[in-house]
C-alpha cells in the first residue's frame, strides 16, 4: 500500500487538475499603462483570457523580489497580488484602454461576449473592498453590446465579439473592431452607435484612431488594412501588405497595426511580415520578414517595437533593420505597451507579464491573477 485512499476526494482532485491546467494556459491579451502624474511607471493593467481585468503595481512587484534575485527564469514563478480586480467579461477579455487622462478617466475593456465596459478609474483605484472580495464589486458606468444581425425568418445571429478598441475622447467616441467584419463608432455620452464601417470581408483583429485626420484604421483577417473617414463612414484607402508576395494565401491576416505620434507612419503586422507605410505619400517604405508571426507593434519615436509567436521583443528602425532583441518571459506574446519613460510591459501565454526597463533589463516578471 502506498497510502490510505479512504478519504480520497476524486472531485477535488479533478478540480485541482483543471485549475492547474487553466492557470498554465491562461493568456494575457493586452497590457496598458495607467495614466499618472508620476513620470515613473506605476501601474500596469492587463486583460486576460479568463475575462478578468486587473491592475498591478510595478514597484510592489519589484520590492517583493529577494535581494540579488536576477534569474529571469526564476522570476516567472513570481505570483503577483493585483491592486484591483474585475471580472469583466463572459469569455476572454481581448483589449483594455483608458478614455481620458484625468481623475474622470474611464477604464475600458472589450471581449468575446461582444461588450465594451467602462469603469471609473478613480473609483477602481480607491476601492476599499479587500482584493479577495473584488470582481463584481463595481458596476460599470458604460455597458455597450454589439448589435445582432437578422437572418432568415427573423433569426438573430450570435453577438459578434469585440477584438480591439480605440478611443477619441475629444470626439466623445469609442471605436471597436468586431467579429462581424464591421467596425463600430460608439457615442460615449449616449451609449449608442454613431457609425458602422462596412467593407472588410472577414473579422477584424485591430483598430487605431487617427484623430488628427478624423479617421480610423482597421486590420482584418481578410489580409487588408483599411483607412476610414469618420464623417462619412466610407473607406478611403485599402492597404494590402502582402499583395505582391507569394506568401499571400498562407498567412495573410493583418493582426496588428500602430500609428506613430505624428500619425503619419503606420506599422502593419501581417503573418511573419512587418511593413511600414508613409500615409501622406501612400507608400510602403520597408517590408520586414521575421521568424514568427507578428502579434503586436508599437512605435517608440522613429523606431518600432514588435512581439509575436516567439519569446522575443524586437526593436526595428524605420528601414527594417533590427537594432536589438531581448528575450521575454511569455513564449508567445500578444501585447507590448510602452510607458513614456521607455519601460515596456509584455503580456502573453501562461498569464505572464514581463516588465522591461528602457535599458533592456528585466524589472520583474509575474503571473497575473486568476479568477
Amino acid at each position: 500500500m502506498c497510502g490510505d485512499a479512504t478519504n480520497w476526494d476524486e472531485e477535488a482532485y479533478r478540480e485541482s487538475i483543471l485549475r492547474e491546467r487553466e492557470i498554465q494556459t491562461r493568456t494575457v491579451f493586452r497590457t496598458v499603462w495607467a495614466p499618472s502624474l508620476n513620470p515613473n511607471p506605476e501601474c500596469v493593467v492587463v486583460a486576460s483570457s479568463d475575462g478578468s481585468i486587473a491592475s498591478y503595481s510595478v514597484s510592489s512587484c519589484v520590492s517583493k523580489l529577494p535581494i540579488g534575485f536576477c534569474s529571469a527564469r526564476a522570476q516567472r514563478l513570481l505570483p503577483a497580488e493585483p491592486e484591483g480586480f474585475l471580472e469583466g467579461h463572459d469569455g476572454p477579455a481581448y483589449d483594455v484602454k483608458f478614455y481620458g487622462n484625468g481623475e474622470d478617466s474611464l477604464l475600458l475593456s472589450c471581449g468575446d461576449d461582444g461588450k465594451i465596459k467602462g469603469w471609473r478609474w478613480k473609483e477602481f483605484t480607491e476601492s476599499e473592498v479587500p482584493i479577495t472580495f473584488q470582481g463584481n464589486h463595481m458596476k460599470p458606468v458604460l455597458d455597450l453590446v454589439n448589435p445582432q444581425h437578422k437572418g432568415p425568418w427573423g433569426a438573430l445571429s450570435p453577438i459578434p465579439e469585440n477584438n480591439a478598441i480605440a478611443v477619441d475622447p475629444q470626439g466623445g467616441s469609442i471605436f471597436s473592431a468586431a467579429g462581424d467584419s464591421c467596425a463600430y463608432c460608439w457615442d460615449v455620452e449616449k451609449s449608442e452607435i454613431k457609425m458602422v464601417f462596412k467593407g472588410h470581408s472577414d473579422y477584424l483583429h485591430c483598430i487605431v484612431a487617427r484623430a488628427s485626420s478624423n479617421q480610423i484604421i482597421t486590420g482584418s483577417e481578410d489580409g487588408t488594412a483599411r483607412i476610414w473617414d469618420c464623417k462619412s463612414g466610407k473607406c478611403i484607402k485599402v492597404i494590402d501588405p502582402l499583395k505582391d508576395k507569394k506568401l499571400k494565401g498562407l498567412i495573410s491576416c493583418v493582426s496588428c497595426i500602430a500609428l506613430d505620434a505624428s500619425e503619419s507612419w503606420l506599422a502593419c503586422g501581417s503573418g511573419r511580415s512587418l511593413s511600414v507605410w508613409n500615409l501622406p505619400a501612400s507608400e510602403c517604405i520597408s517590408n520586414i520578414s521575421s521568424r514568427a508571426s507578428m502579434q503586436d507593434v508599437v512605435f517608440d519615436d522613429n523606431q518600432i517595437l514588435a512581439v509575436g509567436a516567439d519569446p522575443v521583443l524586437t526593436r526595428f528602425d524605420m528601414n527594417g533593420m533590427i537594432l536589438s532583441q531581448i528575450q521575454c518571459a511569455p513564449q508567445s506574446a500578444f501585447s507590448v505597451s510602452l510607458h513614456p519613460s521607455g519601460v515596456t510591459a509584455i503580456g502573453g501565454y501562461g498569464g505572464l507579464v514581463d516588465v522591461i526597463s528602457q535599458f533592456g533589463s528585466h524589472l520583474c516578471t509575474f503571473h497575473s491573477h486568476c479568477v
